[in-house]
């Protein structure tokens, strides 16, 4: 971690650690600006016990193992961290300035990688990852042909334990003794699946002893066997840094951007989770790095445009390269590592 100072000035700072800030800090690191990421640490990346859907990297491999390395990657390329919370922003001209509860961060570009937090339901609930997820695309996989539940009362519960008649025909709806809200028409679609509603809640959980859920238990004297399930209880985004900086907000609470991460605000982007679409490893990175591209191309010093030019001159030969000092150390110590 690198020391603290009084202004802590960056070309870019991102906001969140997972791994579409890391994306995002690896590709303009390398590119040649000065980069730190601001991280609270958790978030949904760091709780995945086995990473799936992610070519090259082996099926045991953790969430908590991906980010490790991927930090190690930044920090040899000349990338800062700060283990910190920020907890306001404001701007000043072309000035974007972080408040966190340890230190006081500036920058020209400022990535926001905030992500969400699943809603949880109420207890009794078996373990995170064995036997209660959240990502249908991640997981569904290892319930071909197994009993599983879908948690919900909504119409995205609906719409996923349908989704997992794909997978398997034992799927079970539970609204643990709350009156559904989906609508008359998905009620109909409901009723035209083999999807069996169970309206009693849970009263226990029986795990093997692997630790993976086994069965669950319910009010009314039932035991039903699952080797696990989902729950649909919708995200609460961490968008309060994109509000205050004036960022557009969409109804579910993402925060909207174009097709490189930007947001409605200049030299403001979001990435990941925190932005529409499908919450997956290989899109985070791949947003990540676009955002990364295109604040590249906004604040690179070469090729000069013609008006700059214009009123500079040309460019001389004492300000090329134009990668800072720290950053061209850095990447000549791991170009020459070894030789």
């Amino acid at each position: 971690m690198p020391e603290t100072n009084d202004q802590n000035e960056y070309d870019v700072i991102v906001v969140g650690g997972g791994p579409a800030g890391q994306s995002a800090a690896l590709y303009t690191t390398r590119l040649g600006h000065r980069t730190a990421i601001v991280d609270v640490g958790g978030g949904r990346a760091a709780m995945i016990q086995e990473v799936h859907n992610l070519i090259g990297v082996p099926e045991d491999e953790s969430g908590m193992d991906l980010l490790g390395v991927g930090r190690e990657q930044l920090e040899e390329y000349g990338c800062d961290f700060y283990r910190d919370r920020v907890t306001s922003c404001s701007r000043d001209g072309d000035a974007i300035t972080l408040v966190g509860n340890d230190n006081e961060y500036t920058a020209q570009a400022v990535v926001l990688a905030t992500g969400f937090n699943d809603v949880r339901p109420d207890p009794p609930l078996p373990r995170t990852g064995r036997g209660l997820h959240y990502c249908l695309h991640c997981d569904a996989h290892m319930f071909v042909d197994e009993p599983v539940y879908v948690m919900g009362h909504g119409e995205s519960a609906v719409h996923v334990a349908g989704i997992m008649l794909n997978f398997t025909d034992e799927v079970d709806l539970l609204t643990r003794g709350n009156e559904p809200e989906w609508s008359d028409e998905t009620a109909e679609t409901l009723e035209a699946h083999p999807i069996n509603v169970i309206h009693d809640d849970i009263a226990g959980v029986q795990n093997g002893e692997d630790g993976w859920l086994k069965a669950l238990e319910f009010e009314g004297g039932d035991v039903r066997e699952y080797k696990g399930g989902f729950a649909m209880y919708g995200a609460e985004y961490n968008n309060g840094l994109a509000r205050e900086l004036g960022c557009e907000i969409n109804a579910d609470g993402t925060v909207e951007v174009d097709d490189h991460g930007r947001t409605s605000v200049e030299k403001v982007y979001a990435v990941g989770d925190l932005t529409p679409g499908h919450n997956q490893l290989p899109i985070a990175l791949g947003a990540g790095a676009k955002a990364g591209i295109d604040i590249h191309f906004s604040l690179r010093d070469f090729p000069r445009d013609p008006d700059v030019l214009d009123s500079q001159g040309p460019v001389r030969d004492e300000e090329v390269p134009g990668i800072p000092d720290q950053l061209l150390e850095q990447a000549v110590d791991f170009h020459t590592y070894g030789e």
